[in-house]
């Protein structure tokens, strides 16, 4: 049966369609929902990706969902309105007790320090007794968890001996320049900020695990999703991790890309740039063998102790099979 000319090209035109459709979605590939908070510095690495195209050569889509606090990527991963959030291995531990399936894929080993002002008479962790010492993170933040086991291997019990001041990072940081603070315990990048303000550092997450017997260097944060979602998307998770290293490194060794990001660092103080990117990049997971999962299983058997039920639940023993294997 021969066709109209009108048929023929309406039918042209609808293959056509049809094809440039399919190529659309292919060339967008695999859809990746990451919930952040809004001002992280993960989203350095995550703009990085999108700025320079990484998820589309990678063969994913990124979507970016903007949160106000990390309790609502938590519920947005419960919820799967999201595929991959950013947090640390004590929380994915716990919630593999209670049934969850997480996985954790490190991220950074940038790490929280302990910061005084420069001219305070605070030298050491036994200065700290009798001092008001704010904390990031609540009591059961794993900063202060490991600096109360150094405290009590040098005889020292931190929870009786000085006041406590819990609260949000950027509050803590505001409460020690009014003076309202002698010292404080807060995330990498505040403390940062405070080292570009002539504030000194005391001791910083890595050097308290080391003198807790650990010599090694352990990533603090990672990417943390459902492995039942990671076992059908293994290759888009892969690909997403792969850009997620290569946007690292784009700014860590390009002053171009650096400078792209600036505007989400939040200052306009140069020394304070140079700091942030300095501590960003000093945290790049350089290695993670069986060793440095090893050494966190270790670390976790020393805040179990001393977070005791309210950190672990019931179950203290640390769960191996919690870190992604990019093999499966």
């Amino acid at each position: 049966m021969r066709l109209s000319l009108k048929t023929y090209l309406t039918s042209y035109v609808l293959i056509t369609a049809f094809i440039l459709s399919y190529s659309a979605i292919a060339d967008t590939g695999t859809p990746i929902k990451i919930s952040v908070l809004k001002f992280g510095t993960v989203n350095w690495t995550l703009e990085t990706i999108k700025k320079n195209r990484l998820d589309k050569k990678n063969g994913f889509e990124l979507i970016i969902q903007p949160l106000a606090n990390t309790q609502a990527g938590k519920i947005a991963l419960q919820a799967g309105a999201a595929d991959i959030i950013v947090s640390d291995w004590t929380w994915v531990a716990r919630q593999r007790q209670f049934s969850s399936d997480y996985l954790f894929a490190p991220y950074s080993s940038a790490a929280g320090s302990i910061m005084v002002p420069n001219d305070s008479a605070i030298h050491s962790i036994k200065d700290l007794s009798g001092k008001r010492l704010g904390i990031a993170g609540g009591e059961l933040d794993k900063n202060w968890l490991l600096l109360r086991a150094l405290a009590l291997k040098k005889g020292i019990d931190l929870q009786t001996g000085i006041d406590t001041f819990f609260g949000a990072p950027p509050l803590l940081n505001s409460l020690i320049k009014q003076g309202q603070l002698d010292a404080l315990i807060n995330y990498w990048h505040y403390s940062t900020r405070l080292k570009a303000d002539a504030y000194r550092e005391i001791i910083n997450t890595h050097e308290i695990i080391q003198q807790l017997g650990i010599n090694k260097t352990v990533p603090i944060l990672g990417y943390v999703f459902s492995e039942k979602w990671a076992r059908e998307q293994s290759i888009s998770l892969n690909n997403f991790l792969t850009a997620s290293h290569d946007a690292t490194q784009l700014l860590c060794t390009s002053d171009k890309h650096w400078k792209a990001i600036l505007p989400l660092t939040k200052t306009h103080n140069t020394l304070t740039q140079q700091l942030l990117r300095k501590s960003y990049c000093e945290g790049q997971i350089k290695k993670f063998s069986a060793e440095e999962k090893q050494a966190i299983a270790d670390i976790y058997s020393i805040i179990a102790d001393i977070g005791g039920e309210k950190l672990v639940g019931t179950v203290k023993q640390f769960d191996p099979n919690l870190f992604w294997n990019s093999g499966h």
